[in-house]
């Protein structure tokens, strides 16, 4: 082999082995800096991140989309937690959580839910405030344990129609999905990622789109999602979300989720049906950048259940971080802590909202 080509393999093999290292220091120091919030609960096979806060009962039990985490809910618990107990949580794989044996079908993540609540001695009554995925989990557990839940809030939630079966233009997409999980998750156990984010908090965004598109054009566009979400959230909680996306454990966590996903929309439409929705408040939040097959599911599970919908100007699918003070009084609603009944009236977050658009009345039906 030539002396070049022999140069060219040992560079190349440095490079691994010093991103590998540069990685596992990496991973080491944010263990120490970022401790979890709350506790880790041994659920019997693995630990469970749960971060309680506040006092009172109900207890509202914070349930995430399908690769984010109790960081998400930093604009909303702290709020909720001044009136009554609150609970957030990462499913397994994901932030503070230990990785966990099986698929990521319903049918596992919610006995895994039960085995937290239960196992960290939750109390109910219970109201599930839930986004995206979160309520194909919320919805379920409602199902099997309606006598301990007063009432739910579903935010933006995901299409279950779309995915039960998902047309072959979503399937292709989801395996992309799932591709560019996988290829993050190799990325950063060579400390790309890490490198990557790094660059991005310190100011630098040339190099690290570079990096993103290296991988692919899709990657650039996940990347740009990610930042523009994180962003919003209060600057002290960055370094903390940068070192969970650091690790390679989240990608390969949103990876198996993401596999399951079709395999969950089926259970769930089995196993939960929206009337079952009938027997507590319901309030579904639906974002204003909302296509109109999801606007059109979220009126249809609303008459279903006899609930309320409301369209949030001015909002994206992440409604808790865009609009976080609607997020609050809809539980607070739900809770009573609110002077008014949600439930059978019209409501906006200020007057101005009502003449916005005719969309954003929030109606029940009888």
């Amino acid at each position: 082999m030539p002396a070049l080509a022999l140069g060219l393999v040992a560079l190349f093999a440095f490079i691994l082995i010093a991103g590998v290292a540069y990685q596992q220091i990496g991973l080491a120091k944010d263990a120490r800096r970022f401790p979890a919030r709350g506790r880790l609960i041994d659920i019997g096979g693995c630990r469970l991140h749960l971060d309680v806060r506040g006092d009172g009962s109900p207890t509202v039990v914070f349930e995430a989309g399908i690769a984010a985490t109790s960081t998400s809910w930093s604009l909303v618990q702290p709020e909720i937690a001044k009136i009554t107990t609150t609970a957030s949580y990462d499913r397994a794989w994901l932030g503070w959580s230990d990785p966990a044996q099986g698929r990521r079908d319903l049918p596992q993540v919610v006995g895994e839910f039960e085995q937290l609540l239960e196992r960290a001695d939750v109390k109910g009554p219970i109201i599930l405030v839930a986004h995206s995925y979160g309520a194909v989990v919320a919805r379920a557990y409602q199902a099997r344990h309606g006598s301990k839940v007063v009432g739910i809030v579903l935010i933006d939630p995901m299409s279950i129609g779309e995915w039960n079966p998902p047309s072959a233009a979503l399937r292709a997409t989801l395996d992309r999905g799932i591709r560019l999980s996988r290829r993050g998750a190799w990325l950063a156990r060579l400390g790309v990622v890490r490198f990557a984010l790094r660059l991005l908090a310190s100011g630098g965004r040339r190099l690290p789109k570079l990096i993103a598109r290296a991988g692919s054009r899709r990657a650039s566009v996940f990347t740009d999602r990610i930042v523009r979400q994180v962003v919003k959230l209060r600057p002290e909680s960055w370094p903390m979300i940068q070192a969970q996306w650091s690790n390679p454990k989240c990608f390969e966590g949103m990876a198996r989720y993401l596999e399951a996903l079709p395999e969950s929309a089926a259970a769930l439409a089995r196993e939960a049906a929206p009337m079952s929705l009938r027997e507590v408040p319901v309030v579904i939040l639906s974002a204003e950048s909302a296509t109109s097959n999801e606007r059109a599911e979220h009126e249809a599970l609303a008459q279903a259940a006899h609930a309320c919908v409301q369209v949030v100007p001015g909002s994206g699918h992440w409604i808790q971080m865009d609009r976080p003070e609607v997020v609050v009084n809809a539980i607070r609603d739900i809770a009573g802590h609110n002077r008014e009944p949600i439930r059978n009236s019209t409501w906006f977050t200020n007057p101005d909202e009502a003449e916005h658009s005719r969309r954003h009345q929030c109606s029940s039906m009888s």
